[in-house]
């Protein structure tokens, strides 16, 4: 909840919820994506935000979450098949 993860959230999340703004990028990588939320959970607990932005934050966050949780379900997936002794490779998305 630092400020250059809000800064960095302000950037990446549209003022107004339209169809006309392109949805932001995932990111890089699992931890990136958790601080992103975290910044972002911190923002809309704060109830200091106007409701457009409540709204496309709330978009953003749900965008995460399923990023975060995909991630950590291939992660999973791949240690299941180690303890199996058979060794795949870990596909991203």
């Amino acid at each position: 909840m630092a400020k250059s993860s809000a800064s960095s959230l302000s950037s990446a999340t549209p003022a107004v919820a339209s169809g006309d703004a392109p949805a932001p990028a995932l990111p890089a990588s699992y931890e990136a994506a958790l601080q992103e939320l975290e910044g972002l959970v911190g923002r809309l607990e704060s109830g200091q935000l106007p409701l457009d932005q409540l709204l496309s934050g709330y978009q953003r966050g749900a965008q995460l979450l399923k990023f975060c949780r995909d991630r950590l379900e291939a992660v999973e997936t791949q240690i299941k098949v180690l303890e199996g002794t058979e060794l795949k490779p870990w596909l991203q998305a």
